[in-house]
């Protein structure tokens, strides 16, 4: 197999953790016999400093010509000052919306290996949680008409979605439910917008194609609550672009820290998907080596079976950071309560060492 992904490493903390994942692609390469080929794109803060606009049309071009993409983080201080159409963050709506990649799979999982990074107490974690967040990602607030009066005084954002931008969240969430717990909970706010109103007519009406999923609806602020009251009552949960982003992020500190969790930005499979840590750029720690690359690296494990069908390659990955963890190495992030003894045994560690572990473990 030989494909061709884009690599998208941005600001802050992103060229450190896309270069462990590359290292790991290649040795997936060359372990099972392919051949991957990487062209870089700037894009975020970079291109504004190299271009002054954050996704030029010959970089997104890029992206749309590979088998897939591969993304690190963008943003920082350094650009807050800038327009807010030229801002850093526009690269991701760009490259979304560009891609026509609508359905955002964010796996909040947390590794048994790092339950004392888990913030929740022992009788709500349990032995793990393993949630599959299916955010739409193209429409909504983020991209509905907005403006800000001549004066100032007052600004607006619309929330907008069409049946069909809804169904096929909805029917994706469906699908991966059925090959989970068979559960699937829509997160809205239906108890005062319009637009979530539909979010349930339409899920009530596409649940007639999946009788044997159990199928309920929860308000955003009580599924807020209730992801850290009770988050193992939860399977799959799909949503709409605001709330999925809120809620991804209370679930990946629910599980231990943001650095573990990967995404795959998937369309209708005609195109190339997008594939990202959900973390942010961390400009703080940049360049010095403390970063965790695991969610990059799963996020490219993700890239492997979503886009490239390599099923098998996708596992290996995920079974070497296991073994990694397993192990007990540790980035500062998941050293958790344990960090001294962590410190002590020599096992904490920093990107390039996590990394090296990976491949040493996935070439084993």
């Amino acid at each position: 197999m030989e494909k061709n992904i884009a690599l998208i490493p941005g600001d802050g903390i992103g060229p450190d953790v896309v270069a462990e994942a590359v290292n790991v692609l290649d040795a997936v390469a060359a372990k099972f016999g392919h051949k991957f080929n990487y062209t870089k794109v700037v894009a975020g803060g970079a291109a504004i400093d190299k271009w002054g606009k954050p996704l030029p049309q010959e970089q997104l071009d890029i992206c749309l010509k590979s088998d897939a993409a591969l993304l690190g983080a963008v943003g920082g201080p350094k650009w807050d000052d800038v327009a807010p159409e030229i801002r850093p963050e526009k690269a991701l709506l760009g490259l979304r919306g560009g891609m026509k990649v609508y359905a955002n799979l964010r796996p909040a999982v947390m590794w048994k290996q790092l339950k004392d990074a888990c913030p929740l107490k022992d009788e709500i974690a349990g032995d793990g949680l393993d949630i599959l967040v299916v955010r739409e990602l193209t429409g909504g607030i983020y991209f509905g008409e907005r403006g800000t009066a001549p004066d100032g005084r007052s600004a607006w954002d619309t929330e907008r979605y069409s049946w069909e931008e809804i169904e096929r969240i909805v029917r994706m969430g469906f699908e991966f439910a059925r090959k989970r717990k068979n559960h699937l909970t829509v997160v809205d706010k239906a108890n005062i917008l319009n637009s979530s109103r539909l979010w349930r007519k339409v899920a009530e009406t596409v649940h007639k194609d999946y009788a044997d999923v159990t199928l309920d609806f929860l308000y955003i602020d009580n599924a807020a609550m209730q992801l850290v009251k009770n988050p193992r009552q939860f399977d799959v949960i799909a949503t709409s672009n605001m709330f999925g982003d809120i809620l991804t992020d209370e679930a990946a500190q629910v599980t231990g820290s943001i650095g573990m969790l990967a995404s795959a930005s998937l369309g209708d499979g005609k195109g190339p998907g997008l594939y990202e840590p959900i973390h942010g750029s961390a400009p703080d720690i940049a360049g010095k080596d403390l970063a965790n690359p695991l969610a990059t690296i799963l996020s490219a494990a993700m890239l492997l079976r979503f886009s490239f069908g390599a099923e098998a390659e996708a596992k290996a990955i995920e079974s070497a950071v296991d073994k990694v963890l397993s192990d007990g190495w540790r980035t500062g992030d998941i050293a958790g309560k344990d960090i001294g003894a962590v410190k002590a045994a020599g096992k904490l560690v920093g990107t390039k060492k996590m990394g090296q572990l990976v491949v040493e473990y996935l070439s084993k």
